[in-house]
């Protein structure tokens, strides 16, 4: 449903998104996950048609979007990071406007605005203007002007930004419902946790890059069975090379980060080799005050693969 061949976008020196492609099956949510400037927006506005492409393909439903951008365009609903809602018209004249802007009338158009009012919880508040909601309720409106036309095609950009618990877990049924239907979604968020429970395969992308790609179990197979563990107190890198070497691990534990703060290691069984490292550690003048042991998830392989751990 979308194909993504070699995108680059360059702002002058910048290179916003570095050659990224990607594709997309029907019926599945894909994540681009990242922290925030990894090009995840950016790469959603070039799929909109908003930004224009310094350089690459993109299909969407079959259609070339630079050569048969309306055909691209009529296949395609956008939920923005922005609210893009008119905060002095009534929650239904906003699905109303949007409905028509994509072709629907009549009978048509007002059996749509009320399904889609329905699916978002606002049904009872069809008459009430968006600036007397809640900002969970704002958002909910902001999906359905997306989703009025039925998009084969749906792009989320941080769709739960500053949204309540249960908000989000409202728009997440809404997400699994598009794709119930049959649709595509494109979902990019900065959360790990979004990631793993709402997505079916994941794009990894920091700097505008894709570094990893797969199913959560791919990615997870990435990692392996190593677990993370973070050490906050004061470090000396020749000094903890010293002590893993004493207690014969340094070929079985990988020194991810370290700073004079802050040392994260990779191992295998970390919880049973905690107490000898920290033990070696301290004998060779490292302090640690705190420590905390992760199990593989997508964080931990962001941060092997980057270095650093995923920024907000």
């Amino acid at each position: 449903m979308i194909t993504i061949r070699e995108l680059r976008k360059d702002y002058g020196a910048f290179t916003a998104v570095q050659d990224i492609s990607l594709e997309t099956q029907a019926g599945e949510v894909f994540g681009l996950l990242g922290p925030n400037g990894a090009g995840k927006s950016t790469t959603i506005g070039c799929l909109s048609g908003l930004i224009t492409p310094s350089s690459g393909e993109i299909m969407v439903a079959g259609h070339n979007l630079a050569t048969a951008p309306r055909d691209a365009k009529r296949s395609l609903g956008v939920v923005p990071q922005d609210l893009a809602i008119y905060e002095d018209l009534p929650a239904a004249e906003n699905l109303r406007y949007w409905g028509a802007a994509y072709g629907l009338r009549g009978v048509g158009l007002r059996d749509r605005v009320a399904e889609v009012l329905d699916v978002i919880g606002l049904a009872d508040r069809a008459g009430d203007k968006p600036r007397e909601f809640s900002g969970g309720m704002k958002r909910r409106l902001n999906f359905g002007c997306g989703i009025v036309h039925a998009p084969q095609v749906l792009l989320l950009d941080e769709p739960t930004v500053g949204v309540d618990p249960q908000s989000r877990e409202r728009l997440f049924d809404m997400v699994r419902a598009q794709t119930a239907r049959g649709a595509t979604v494109l979902y990019t968020t900065h959360h790990m946790e979004e990631a793993e429970t709402l997505c079916d395969r994941i794009a990894i992308v920091d700097k505008g890059r894709k570094i990893a790609e797969g199913t959560l179990e791919e990615l997870r197979t990435e990692v392996g069975e190593r677990d993370v563990i973070t050490l906050s107190g004061r470090f000396d890198q020749e000094a903890v090379e010293v002590a893993l070497s004493e207690i014969g691990q340094a070929d079985t534990v990988e020194i991810l980060q370290i700073d004079a703060t802050r040392l994260t290691i990779e191992t295998r069984d970390g919880p049973s080799r905690l107490a000898g490292l920290l033990d070696a550690l301290g004998r060779n003048g490292n302090s640690a005050a705190e420590t905390l042991v992760r199990r593989p998830n997508l964080e931990s392989l962001f941060l092997k693969l980057t270095g650093t751990e995923l920024r907000a």
